[in-house]
């Protein structure tokens, strides 16, 4: 084992406002989350500023993937603007349209970074649809801003685009699907053609072979684009490297698998290497074991019911709200966006690196879905 893997892991979280910054450092390699939810009447400009700001103050990271949600904006002007200004570097970059209705037309924005470590982009027709990057565990790959070249097409026609654009990017960096660990659809109008995305999905995953290894976590939640396309899609993949690297679907303690009522996805996925246990839970709502919708109209039981759905994944795995690196809590109204605040003051829990922001959840009655990573040193 080499210096950099006998270093041990270190975390670092710092919180100021409007900002919640997770540093991890081993050695010379170092990995960043920043989140930063729009400030009252921030317009998308001065949120990207501070992004932007950031950069230039840490000209050592690397962005691996950059999600801005509740914008309504050009997505290819700020990543032309910004690249010429980092010397030509570019990233994969999702914008998810729908406001926060709180004065802003932009809930906030998240990356993931690294620094001190090789990363090389993703191409595929001259656009940079992801980053890969490695330790001496495993080869990772990080894709974001996927859709289709054909938003005039039928909807599952372009869920089929999509999925072969994520098998193409990760031909090119030398990974097949079965490497997938997470994914992220944002749909247009979900509550239209949920059921035929699904059908799409499940159909690529019986062509190849998902069914028979690992099922990603993921999110599947509303949300519009710039081009009018029917989707939007981000995903990581991990191909390991070594047996010291391990890979697990993590199951719902208080909630059947998804798989049961029609939706390919593992509730979460855990990943462990030594000195270090990450854990990527699924988006997660208000649904009883049996797979219903519970707590019809009632947002803040809603609430409750996700929060400690989640944080019963998190005690499976022997970790807390407390390790959150990052979230996203969607809701269904803006008017309902106080709930969750309501919630974590009165159950005590830390504050959370976390947008909030408002997208249709998969039913028409889920009021809220959550999603978290979690993060902890473990003992070498």
């Amino acid at each position: 084992m080499d210096n950099t893997a006998r270093d041990r892991l270190q975390i670092r979280s710092e919180r100021a406002a409007g900002r919640h910054f997770v540093e991890l450092g081993r050695g010379a390699a170092r990995e960043a989350f920043l989140t930063l939810p729009a400030l009252p009447g921030e317009a998308p400009a001065a949120l990207l500023g501070r992004l932007y700001r950031w950069l230039d103050d840490s000209p050592d990271w690397r962005i691996l993937r950059q999600d801005v949600f509740g914008v309504v904006g050009d997505a290819a002007s700020h990543r032309s603007g910004k690249a010429h200004r980092l010397g030509g570097r570019d990233w994969p970059q999702t914008w998810v349209e729908q406001g926060n209705g709180e004065g802003s037309p932009v809930a906030g924005l998240q990356v993931q970074a690294v620094a001190g470590i090789p990363t090389k982009a993703v191409r595929v027709e001259g656009r940079t649809l992801g980053i890969l990057h490695e330790d001496e565990w495993a080869r990772y790959c990080v894709l974001g801003g996927l859709q289709s070249t054909r938003p005039d097409d039928p909807r599952e026609a372009q869920s089929e685009q999509v999925l072969a654009l994520m098998h193409q990017a990760l031909a090119e960096a030398g990974m097949g699907f079965s490497n997938v660990i997470r994914t992220w659809f944002y749909l247009d109008d979900i509550l239209d053609w949920y059921d035929g995305f699904n059908a799409v999905r499940n159909a690529f995953f019986e062509k190849h072979g998902i069914f028979d290894g690992l099922v990603p976590a993921s999110t599947g939640i509303g949300g519009g684009n710039a081009a009018g396309g029917a989707l939007v899609a981000d995903l990581i993949a991990i191909e390991p490297k070594s047996p010291a690297l391990s890979l697990r679907a993590v199951p719902s303690p208080l909630q059947c698998p998804a798989l049961e009522y029609g939706s390919s996805f593992s509730r979460a996925v855990e990943i462990r290497t030594p000195g270090e246990q990450r854990l990527l839970v699924s988006g997660t709502a208000s649904i009883a074991p049996e797979g219903h919708t519970i707590h019809v109209g009632n947002v803040d039981a809603q609430v409750a019911t996700t929060m400690e759905v989640v944080g019963a994944i998190l005690e499976s795995c022997g970790l807390g709200w407390q390790d959150s690196v990052r979230a996203i809590g969607y809701f269904k109204h803006a008017n309902d966006i106080g709930a969750f605040d309501r919630y974590c003051a009165s159950a005590g829990l830390p504050a959370l690196p976390i947008i909030i922001t408002k997208n249709d959840v998969c039913r028409d009655d889920l009021l809220f879905e959550l999603e978290v990573d979690a993060i902890r040193v473990t003992e070498i």
